[in-house]
């Protein structure tokens, strides 16, 4: 198992040089100029070259990356082109924020989207079922922008019930924000459960426990959630991109000072150095979470090897 964990996280090598060349080239080719952006249209010329010459984009794209690749070997992701600010740092202080409200999302999603599932999935082509599939589909054709708004006006504006922005409420100004993104992955998880629970509950181990006097209790909760549940595992783990891609808009919406907001924020005024240095991070998060779920898989289900 060592050796398989020290392979995944080699694989993060080319990962990172991959996404992080992408995004290179795709923001060098943006409409605009850097410097521009950070001085104003009031700069001279000569403050304007002085400024790219300082951030280094007098040099050519690829010389540029080789030299952002070099400082990140070297644990060097920079500094802000706006704000001046280290973006570990900046990272480091808003990650909290995004990790509560994805955990919450997630824990949220995993938890309702199991129950119906697996309520739908006992109670097949019974009005609980239909319901169950019905909200799904909802759920997955909902755009999270939409659902925020609608959430802000309804429990927050209208009812009073929850602050609509910041999180200067403490607890209470995740709930909306969490509810909202568990949305993003809910539907999935549901279909996810209960289509892995029919096909578990037609298998011969569960007609021979019904057939041996067992309560329909007990064979749910002892064959058919626990052989159920390997699919599910791996939905868990996926949900997680899309949650922290969830959260970007979600923050933005819900005026939240977490990574997603500090990244929509640095696009719109092309600070490269935080676009880059949040892509990074997100990336390994979501290389680390998929690698733990494969190893949740395989102590789940003894069959499978990790090769």
């Amino acid at each position: 198992m060592l050796k398989y964990i020290m392979k995944r996280l080699l694989m993060l090598i080319p990962i990172i040089i991959g996404i992080t060349l992408f995004v290179y080239i795709i923001m060098s080719f943006a409409p605009g100029d850097a410097a521009v952006l950070i001085l104003g249209n009031e700069a001279t010329e000569q403050e304007l070259q002085e400024k790219r010459v300082e951030l280094g984009l007098d040099k050519p794209v690829i010389v540029q990356y080789g030299n952002y690749l070099k400082n990140l070997v070297k644990g060097d992701f920079g500094k802000s082109w706006i704000t001046g600010g280290e973006v570990l740092q900046e990272f480091l202080h808003r990650a909290p924020v995004t990790l509560t409200l994805g955990g919450l999302s997630i824990c949220l999603s995993t938890f309702i989207g199991i129950l119906l599932g697996v309520v739908a999935a006992v109670r097949q082509h019974k009005p609980i079922d239909y319901i169950s599939l019905v909200l799904a589909l909802l759920f997955c054709s909902l755009p999270i922008f939409w659902v925020a708004l609608l959430a802000q006006v309804l429990f927050s504006i209208k009812l009073g019930w929850l602050p609509a922005t910041g999180v200067d409420a403490g607890f209470r100004s995740y709930i909306l924000p969490a509810l909202t993104l568990c949305t993003a992955s809910l539907g999935a998880k549901l279909r996810m459960t209960r289509s892995s629970m029919l096909d578990v509950l037609s298998q011969d181990y569960v007609r021979t426990s019904r057939a041996k006097g067992a309560s329909e209790t007990y064979t749910v909760m002892n064959h058919v959630i626990r052989n159920g549940m390997m699919p599910v595992i791996t939905q868990v783990g996926i949900s997680f991109a899309r949650v922290l891609g969830g959260s970007v808009v979600t923050e933005t919406v819900f005026s939240m000072p977490g990574v997603g907001a500090y990244l929509t924020t640095a696009v719109r005024s092309r600070d490269v150095p935080v676009v880059m240095g949040v892509l990074v991070f997100m990336s390994i998060m979501i290389c680390v979470v998929n690698l733990f779920t494969d190893l949740m898989y395989a102590w789940a289900d003894p069959r499978v090897k990790l090769g």
